[in-house]
Parts: C-alpha cells; sequence; structure tokens
C-alpha cells in the first residue's frame, strides 16, 4: 500500500510538472454547426454583415492550408445568408476563412449587396484581400464567390492585375460573361429599351445589377482584350443547368490554362439546385473543397444534401 501511494505521488508530481512546463495537451477544436435555409433566413435580416466560421483577424494559415479564403456573396445577398453552409465547413477543415460584403449604397439598409458599379466594387476587394494578406501574412489568397461574387474578382484580377495575388478561384454560377435573364434583356435590347433604362439604373443606385446584362458596356470592356482568364490561379466554375438567372447557363463556363468547368448534373443527375440553390447545395460544397485542396478535376461527390430547387 504505501509504494503505491508512493507510486500515485510521483506520478502526480510528474504530470504537474510536465503541465507547467509543457502546458497541457490541446483540446480538440469544437466543430462549428454548419447552417442551411432558415438559419440563412434569420442571418439575412439580423446577421448581415457575419457569419459563423469567418473573419477570424487572428487566424494565420497553416503549412498544409497556406491560402486564407474569401467569400463573395451574390447580388442582393450578404455573407450572412450566403454562406452559412461552406464558411464553417472550410473553417472545421481547418482554413482561415474571411468573407465580406461590397457594393452596398444608401438602397441597401446593409443587407442587400452588389448594387455599385463592378469596379467600384473590385476596388473595396482590393481593400479587403490586402488586409488580409496583412493579417495573416500570406502570399496569396483563395477566392470563393457566388454569382457577381463570382464577376468581381474577375475584373480585380483582369483588369486591375491582381492574379498573382490569388491561388485558387471558385465560383459559384458566376456571372463573368452576363446574362439574359431568361430572355428578359434579349427581349430589351431587342425593343431598343436599354438605352433608356440603363441610365436609371445610376439614378437608382443598382448599376452593379445592370453591369451583368450580357450588352452592358462593363461586360464588353471585362473581355475586351480577349475571351480567357489571367494566367496564375487555378480556377473551378460550378454550374447548374436549372439556373434562371444566369443565362444561358452555359455562358458561365470560362477559358484559360487551368480551368474546370463542371456542370452540377454531369456528377449528380438528380441534383436540381438552382441558381440560388448553390449555397446550402452539398455536392457544391464537396467540389469546391476539392478545388481548394488540388483534388483530381473528375472528383465525385457524393450525391445527398441538394440545394434549393428553381
Amino acid at each position: 500500500m504505501a509504494r503505491q501511494r508512493v507510486r500515485g505521488w510521483c506520478i502526480a508530481v510528474i504530470t504537474a510538472v510536465t503541465v507547467a512546463l509543457f502546458g497541457a495537451a490541446p483540446a480538440q477544436a469544437k466543430q462549428i454547426p454548419e447552417g442551411d435555409l432558415p438559419q440563412a433566413l434569420i442571418n439575412y435580416v439580423l446577421s448581415p454583415n457575419a457569419v459563423a466560421g469567418a473573419n477570424d483577424w487572428s487566424c494565420k494559415p497553416s503549412k498544409d492550408k497556406p491560402y486564407p479564403v474569401i467569400l463573395l456573396p451574390g447580388t442582393f445577398f450578404n455573407i450572412g445568408v450566403n454562406f452559412v453552409k461552406i464558411a464553417p465547413r472550410l473553417k472545421n477543415a481547418g482554413y482561415c476563412v474571411f468573407a465580406t460584403n461590397y457594393g452596398m449604397t444608401a438602397l441597401s439598409a446593409g443587407r442587400v449587396g452588389g448594387l455599385k458599379h463592378i469596379p467600384e466594387s473590385a476596388r473595396e476587394l482590393d481593400a479587403f484581400v490586402n488586409k488580409v494578406l496583412a493579417a495573416t501574412g500570406a502570399k496569396k489568397v483563395d477566392i470563393v464567390g457566388h454569382s457577381q461574387g463570382g464577376n468581381v474578382p474577375m475584373w480585380w484580377m483582369k483588369k486591375m492585375g491582381n492574379a498573382h495575388k490569388v491561388a485558387h478561384y471558385v465560383g459559384w454560377a458566376p456571372s463573368s460573361h452576363g446574362t439574359s435573364v431568361n430572355g428578359i434583356v434579349t427581349l430589351a435590347h431587342e425593343l431598343r429599351l436599354l438605352g433608356l433604362a440603363m441610365p436609371l439604373t445610376d439614378v437608382a443606385q443598382i448599376r452593379g445589377v445592370a453591369d451583368q446584362f450580357y450588352t452592358s458596356d462593363y461586360i464588353k470592356e471585362l473581355w475586351f482584350d480577349g475571351p480567357e482568364v489571367p494566367p496564375g490561379p487555378k480556377y473551378t466554375v460550378i454550374i447548374t443547368k436549372y439556373d434562371w438567372v444566369v443565362t444561358p447557363y452555359y455562358t458561365q463556363r470560362l477559358e484559360g490554362r487551368d480551368v474546370n468547368n463542371i456542370l452540377l448534373q454531369d456528377r449528380c443527375p438528380d441534383d436540381h439546385a438552382s441558381h440560388i440553390g448553390l449555397f446550402n447545395d452539398d455536392p457544391t460544397m464537396q467540389l469546391t473543397m476539392n478545388a481548394l485542396a488540388d483534388g483530381p478535376k473528375d472528383f465525385q461527390p457524393v450525391c445527398r444534401g441538394y440545394g434549393l430547387p428553381a
């Protein structure tokens, strides 16, 4: 009994000394739950400028995940609603995650993004990227953008010369080549109504919406010097054929040296996720994670957890 007491005392002393010298064993990081539609709706109103998993400015990238990920929401949306699913997933996987709204005007009420002239939003993105690089010490960032959130970084890279700051670009149904909005823009163009409507978008403070019409001067200028994206980043575009916002859906494809255009239904035929529905579509999340991790271009996601249908 005496020997057992002495042995127990020795173990306690050794343990105390070890903790004092080296600290307690690190606890496993608590996993952040992923949100879905109900949380997104709440966030749209109550948390437009924050989303779980994003904007920890003390985060330092690890050796295996050296690039902080920047998330950019689509037109009329904000980071609180757009990234309730991907931001926690990225953070739980060990990424430093940052998200920002852009293009807010007086009409936005602090919630409705993407309304400014896109080059103005690109300048906002430039300031945010530089802030992230300074805070993390990283040399490059990864960018994940939904709809206009995939268009803004294209101007920032292609026209402002910032492709060298990007390691991976992932576009969810990006509006990079503009949209006919299911033929509405085409009809207005043929009826010569756009010439009257475009000046009104400045007055209404929704120039960012009109910039995305495929007939706009902005789109023409973006691709004036050729159809290819700037070299350097690895590009992934995730497209759904059930898109009724950026139409025709196949115009979302990009051209360039390292581009992987993925039609969602080629991987998961039963996935009816719409343009908006990509935000909570699990195959889209899996394809995004694979792209950021330099996974195979023919990666096959598990076909489950589909996003909102059209």
